[in-house]
């Protein structure tokens, strides 16, 4: 199973081999579904916070008498029916997350990348190198490199270059990351993955 090698001039560099057990598996929509849903819990705050009515402060004595005033009866002026009182169902601070194995997570991953590289839309470059922190140099290496300036591009590196991430930070459809910080939402997300040749070789020693 190989993939072709481009440089960044958009020319073919020969065939680079691609592991079996990382880029040639069925696609389980359920299990990328979870991960993904798991994923987007797990960056949830969950720090709401609103008074029901025993935080409130006051209404320790009845407002007044049960009967014989001709008003509703009260209890307490922290009822959630008064002005200034709590909350009926009032919020409470909440843990999100989900749990998902390391098994399930590299499956999903594994999963992903296979759709991507059976739909052609898995590129692999020698590198990602830009002279100068330009757009203009960055939006021509994405045209060699086959990209159409609507499509969103996932750009994954073995390490941050700082030159491309300043020539591209202006691109808004362009996300760039590394293997380490690799999301399954970005990758779902993306319509075009370019990824270097080092980049490749550690998805596959971290996948395998």
């Amino acid at each position: 199973m190989d993939i072709q090698l481009i440089n960044s001039a958009g020319e073919a560099s020969g065939n680079l081999p691609l592991a079996e057990t990382v880029f040639n598996r069925d696609f389980n929509s359920a299990l990328v579904h979870q991960v993904v849903v798991a994923y987007m819990a797990g960056g949830r705050a969950g720090t709401r916070a609103q008074k029901a009515r025993s935080d409130v402060n006051g209404g320790g004595s009845k407002p007044w008498r049960q009967k014989g005033t001709g008003r509703a009866r009260a209890g307490t002026i922290r009822s959630p029916l008064w002005r200034g009182g709590g909350v009926t169902f009032a919020a409470r601070p909440q843990n999100y997350r989900q749990k998902v194995n390391k098994k399930m997570y590299r499956g999903a991953l594994r999963a992903i990348f296979s759709e991507l590289h059976r739909q052609d839309r898995l590129t692999v470059t020698v590198d990602l190198g830009l002279e100068e922190p330009r757009t203009k140099q960055a939006l021509a290496l994405l045209t060699r490199l086959g990209v159409s300036p609507d499509q969103r591009v996932l750009l994954l590196t073995d390490q941050i270059d700082q030159t491309l991430a300043l020539a591209m930070r202006n691109l808004f459809n362009v996300t760039i990351c590394t293997v380490e910080t690799l999301a399954p939402t970005t990758l779902v997300a993306s319509e075009r993955v370019i990824l270097t040749q080092a980049a490749l070789a550690k998805i596959e020693e971290w996948l395998s």
